[in-house]
């Protein structure tokens, strides 16, 4: 290369920028190549993905997202599935309960319907696996007999044959149930008269849904409960 006297001059590597573009590039000089994209586009982009993540929750049972609208759409529908969507990682929903919840808001049947379909189809609604679920837990943890686990599950919206099905589903320990939980509490009644005792462990047993074996199951308790403790035989060496 020539300097402006004619005489040669010591040419000068390219500078290539460490950051990327600078700010006063021009349009055409950052479109040389098609795919060419801001340094920061990637992290821009992985943020953005992580945010929408976090965003979505996936249904514990299925491990599936529902697809709702954008967080940024206003349109009724938008709202209402993620009003619904924020109540089901709370607890778990019936299908009544979720309609319910669809009729607070400004939509018609046929999309109240269309949401209920859509988180049928993800597994976010299953009144089968509700039922299930609260009668372990009415089970194990509350120890209800049948009739108060059919009101429980009645009173959360699930239908009837669907109650009958999962109720079917329980061992045959009724009684056996019933008597463990009159035994826990037939020694909390040591001080009152025998009939006091009777009617009040029958009563306890009959809330708790045992209606059809409580007075029996109540006098087995409390028999257990008064009997003087059993001495097993020494034999002497």
């Amino acid at each position: 290369m020539t300097d402006s006297n004619g005489g040669e001059r010591e040419s000068l590597a390219p500078v290539i920028p460490l950051f990327g573009p600078r700010a006063d590039t021009t349009d055409a000089a950052r479109s040389d190549s098609d795919d060419s994209q801001p340094w920061h586009a990637t992290w821009i982009a992985e943020r953005a993905a992580s945010e929408r993540s976090a965003a979505r929750a996936a249904h514990p049972s299925t491990g599936t997202v529902p697809v709702v609208a954008p967080a940024g759409e206003d349109a009724p529908a938008a709202v209402a599935e993620r009003v619904l969507l924020r109540k089901l990682r709370t607890r778990s929903l019936s299908i009544r309960e979720a309609r319910s919840v669809l009729i607070e808001h400004d939509l018609d049947e046929a999309d109240r319907e269309g949401i209920v379909e859509r988180f049928l189809s993800l597994g976010y609604l299953d009144d089968a696996a509700l039922a299930e679920q609260l009668i372990d837990k009415a089970t194990s943890r509350k120890a209800q007999g049948r009739m108060a686990i059919a009101q429980g599950l009645s009173q959360r919206g699930i239908p009837r044959e669907v109650i009958d099905e999962a109720l079917d589903q329980l061992p045959d320990d009724e009684a056996e149930r019933a008597l463990e939980f009159a035994r826990s509490k037939a020694r909390g009644l040591e001080g009152l008269d025998r009939d006091t005792a009777l009617r009040r462990l029958a009563g306890q047993l009959a809330r708790r849904g045992y209606g059809s074996v409580a007075l029996s199951v109540a006098r087995r308790a409390l028999d257990e409960a008064s009997a003087p403790p059993r001495h097993g035989v020494r034999f002497e060496p």
